[in-house]
This record gives structure tokens, C-alpha cells and sequence, in this order.
């Protein structure tokens, strides 16, 4: 009887001890295949971006080297559809990690979308309003009961209708027509449209001659301008977490770099590959504190400008549904990132208010 009890018990041991080793095996397995996208599509719709460090790594190939001793293939996709159809991706499981404007990420997710916003990813950049050269208009509300062309569900929406609605204006007020950047700058020049609204893309048309700018977003608080979020797929997440802390680990590494102002010029060559001259960037980044834009962190301020867009794009029944921000966001990602590169410093936290 002892023997058997004895065997019986050294079995069972056997089998506990077995199991650690193997959950650690599972935790450590590697995806075949990361699927990257990205709503930037450049002149010619050459897939490179710009304005932000997770458009830079793209375009400098760095997820590339950081997976290639593992065999794992990297695949970028960047959807002209912009990011209603980064969403639609989404829905169908065809993406994993991805950069994504403000509105469309808060409609995705309020939409139940099942992705966690794993860094920020590029603050403050501004819009632009421009009509023909030869139009008398001289302000937003000269253009009222005008045609007015912009990328419907993109961050650029969220920003027009939350100026206008500053300056005490409705969309009623306009007629609003969708459409892209190149088919709006084309529509504008053969006077289809009164006006376009648009990001930094919309320079090279102004310095063509075709387009005049009579509004942006510039001087305006940052919840009127754009925002892009990093965000990742959770079942992928939950599956391969120590591939997405590479990931981010990668990106991290990317935005410290791009926000030392002795690396500008060669930062603004890097973005003007996506065909957008470097003056133009130039342009566009005048009086940016690039290091304050390239922050990934989630600090009070950042975590406090996702709850007011949230809150204005409910109001304006834009985003319709509630999202449980805290829960959304999750920073261990980041935080890990600027503990492993003593970069915990790097970035100085800002309180609700921006100071």
C-alpha cells in the first residue's frame, strides 16, 4: 500500500511541476505575421506617412529589424479609406497593431471595437481652411451655405465640427461634401467646391497658387486639433504581449529620437518620402515643441484630452455610445519601454490642465 501511495504521489508531482514550464512555453510563442496599418497614404499613394514616430519607423523599415532574427514577417498596410476602414479592419480581424486618428479610434472603440490604446501617438497638429485664391471669403462664417469639401470620419472631422461649433455654428449651416485630400484639391480647383478643409497636405496646393488659407487651427486649444492614438488588437495583446512590449519598445526608442531638436532636418527628410516637400513640413511643425508632440506617455494632460474629445464627439453625436477611458488605455506597454531605455525622465508629465 505504501509503494503505490508513494508512486501515486510522485506522479502527481511529475505533473504540477510540468506545468509552469509549460505556460511559460505558451507565453513565449511568436506570431507568424505582425499586420500593421496606417491611414496615411503619400503623393501617388506610395505607402509612407509622415507627422508622427510610428510613421517614421515604417518608412525607416526599424519593426523590420527589430523581428528579423525571429523570423517573424512584418506587414504594412496603409488604407486610403483612412480610418473607417482601419476600423472596418478591425471588425474583421485583419489588423493587429495600428496608428489611429482620434475620432476614428473613439467611434471604433464606442462602437465595442475590442482594441487597447497602448500609447499616444502625436498631439497638436493643426488644421487648415482654404478657399480659391480669387474668393472674397475671409473667415469660417463667410463661408456659411458654401460648399465646404473634408474627409468625413477621420480626426479632421472631429476638429471642423468642434471649431465651428466655437465660433457658434452648426454643420447646417454649410454643405458638407466627403471627400479626400487629392479628390478635394482637384474639386477646388475646378471650383466644384468653395472651400476645403485639410490637414498639412493641404500646403503644396496653396504653394501651387490654387489655394489660399483663411483659418487654422494653429492658435486654438488642443482639443481642437488632432490627435493620432496607437492602438493594438486584445486578442492579440492578450496572445502575444511580450511581441507588442517590442513593439512599443521600438516606437518609444523611435520618439525620444525625433523629439531632440538637433534631429529635425533629417526627421523632416525622413517625412518628406511621403512626397510632401520638406518646407512644406517645415511649414507645418513651425512653433511645434516636437518633443511635446512626439510624447507617448499617459500622462494626466493626455488622458484628460481623450475624455474631452470623447465628451465633444458625443456631444456633436458624432461618437455615439460611452468608453470607459481608464480601462481603455493600458501604459505598462510605454512604461516598461522608459524603464528598460532610462527614458522615465525623458518626457515631463504634464497635469489635466497642460501645465
Amino acid at each position: 500500500m505504501y509503494k503505490w501511495t508513494k508512486i501515486l504521489f510522485t506522479g502527481v508531482l511529475a505533473v504540477t511541476t510540468l506545468v509552469p514550464t509549460v505556460q511559460v512555453m505558451a507565453a513565449e510563442a511568436k506570431p507568424s505575421v505582425i499586420r500593421f496599418a496606417s491611414p496615411y497614404v503619400g503623393t501617388g499613394n506610395r505607402p509612407v506617412g509622415y507627422g508622427n514616430y510610428y510613421s517614421t519607423t515604417q518608412t525607416l523599415g526599424l519593426i523590420e529589424k527589430e523581428f528579423q532574427k525571429d523570423g517573424i514577417k512584418v506587414q504594412w498596410n496603409n488604407f486610403k479609406g483612412a480610418g473607417p476602414a482601419i476600423n472596418e479592419s478591425y471588425a474583421n480581424g485583419l489588423v493587429d497593431i495600428t496608428w489611429l486618428g482620434d475620432l476614428p479610434a473613439l467611434i471604433g472603440k464606442a462602437s465595442r471595437l475590442d482594441t487597447k490604446l497602448i500609447a499616444i501617438g502625436g498631439t497638436s497638429d493643426n488644421t487648415y481652411l482654404a478657399v480659391p485664391t480669387g474668393s472674397s471669403a475671409k473667415s469660417i462664417v463667410d463661408l456659411k451655405g458654401k460648399r465646404i469639401g473634408f474627409f468625413k470620419g477621420t480626426n479632421l472631422h472631429l476638429s471642423i465640427i468642434n471649431v465651428i461649433k466655437k465660433y457658434g455654428l452648426t454643420e447646417k449651416d454649410f454643405r458638407f461634401v466627403n471627400m479626400d485630400g487629392p479628390v478635394g484639391y482637384a474639386a477646388l480647383a475646378s471650383g466644384d467646391i468653395d472651400a476645403i478643409w485639410s490637414n498639412q497636405a493641404l500646403l503644396p496646393v496653396v504653394d501651387r497658387g490654387i489655394a489660399k488659407i483663411i483659418y487654422t487651427t494653429k492658435k486654438e486649444p488642443d482639443v481642437y486639433k488632432l490627435s493620432g492614438y496607437v492602438l493594438v488588437n486584445s486578442k492579440f495583446e492578450q496572445k502575444y504581449p511580450e511581441t507588442v512590449q517590442r513593439v512599443v519598445n521600438v516606437l518609444v526608442k523611435q520618439a525620444a529620437w525625433e523629439s531632440d531638436p538637433a534631429h529635425k532636418d533629417a526627421l523632416f527628410k525622413t517625412w518628406s518620402k511621403s512626397g510632401l516637400s520638406f518646407s512644406n513640413i517645415a511649414k507645418a511643425n513651425a512653433g511645434v515643441d516636437l518633443k511635446r508632440h512626439s510624447a507617448p506617455i499617459f500622462d494626466a494632460y493626455n488622458v484628460t484630452l481623450i475624455k474631452q474629445k470623447l465628451k465633444a464627439g458625443q456631444d456633436l453625436k458624432l461618437i455615439r455610445g460611452n468608453i470607459d477611458v481608464d480601462r481603455w488605455i493600458e501604459p505598462k506597454y510605454v512604461n516598461n519601454a522608459l524603464k528598460s531605455q532610462n527614458l522615465q525622465n525623458f518626457w515631463t508629465p504634464l497635469n489635466a490642465s497642460g501645465k
